[in-house]
């Protein structure tokens, strides 16, 4: 089976890696030299154009930012779709919207070529791991036919529901993400002006029915030992919350507890730039409350 992988930032590249350890690979990437020192580095084959890069496979992956990235890549003389031959499916592992995957798949429906929307979770340790969570929207015929390609990357492999759906998972799950990162951020800034210690705090809360991932892992990773690693963009996560909350409104919910959240991340990308990272939400915290969760 050949594939051919489009995007090798922080979570693609790793995933890339575990795909040409299995199968034929072609690679592109919009800084041609990265990809090109994949393919030297992997046995792969870098290309100059996304029609390039698509030529002969039978699994097309794209990870990119977003879903209008995707988008932009399958029209024009160099694109995507000039090069995709029949019966070729196109999987989307970026963390995008319902709505394009929709339209992308629509797009594929008068020929033979398949589509399926993949968005993962487990961020970059994951991905390097190749245990990454995948969720994806489709045919499950079609799902089946790439599931050796997505096993090279991934530990478990959900088929939620029709075109979009893995999509409607991936922006309700960071969404909530963000929601317990920036509220278990604002609890424990509190306790740490009542004097009670963040460490103990954590403890206590990580026994008991408040507990999620950001106060397991990643305030107690990163928060308390200052250490902010960045490995997930906070604009990134503002991109994912509003996704969620759009797909809320679709549905006919208000959702206003995503919305509101959507706006504190909007906010936060504003006040520390697009680089920082998602964690850094609580630095906006502890500049609003006068205090410092450290450990």
């Amino acid at each position: 089976m050949n594939v051919a992988f489009l995007g090798l930032g922080a979570i693609g590249l790793p995933m890339a890696r575990h795909v040409a350890s299995h199968f034929t690979l072609t690679t592109w990437n919009r800084t041609q030299s990265k990809a090109t020192a994949f393919a030297q580095q992997h046995g792969a084959r870098a290309a100059a154009t996304p029609r390039e890069a698509v030529q002969g496979a039978d699994v097309v992956i794209t990870c990119l930012p977003t879903s209008k990235e995707v988008e932009g890549l399958l029209d024009g003389a160099d694109g995507l779709l000039a090069g995709l031959k029949d019966g070729a499916t196109l999987v989307d592992c970026t963390s995008g919207d319902p709505t394009t995957s929709q339209r992308i798949a629509a797009r594929l429906a008068s020929s033979t070529q398949r589509f399926i929307d993949a968005p993962v979770s487990g961020g970059v340790s994951g991905a390097e791991q190749g245990t990454l969570t995948i969720m994806c929207g489709g045919e499950e015929a079609d799902l089946t036919r790439v599931r050796p390609v997505l096993e090279t990357f991934g530990k478990k492999i959900v088929l939620c529901g029709a075109v979009g759906a893995g999509h409607a998972v991936k922006a309700v799950n960071q969404a909530l993400l963000g929601v317990h990162l920036y509220a278990a951020s604002e609890g424990l800034a509190a306790l740490v002006k009542a004097g009670v210690s963040p460490t103990l705090a954590l403890e206590v809360i990580n026994a008991s029915s408040g507990r999620c991932n950001a106060t397991e892992n990643l305030i107690p990773q990163r928060v308390l030992t200052r250490a902010f690693p960045r490995t997930f963009r906070l604009a990134l996560l503002e991109k994912d919350l509003g996704i969620a909350a759009a797909f809320a409104r679709t549905q006919g919910v208000s959702a206003p507890v995503l919305q509101l959240t959507t706006e504190l991340y909007r906010a936060a990308r504003r006040e520390l730039g697009e680089e920082a990272d998602h964690v850094e939400i609580a630095k906006v915290i502890e500049r609003t409350s006068g205090t410092e969760i450290r450990g």
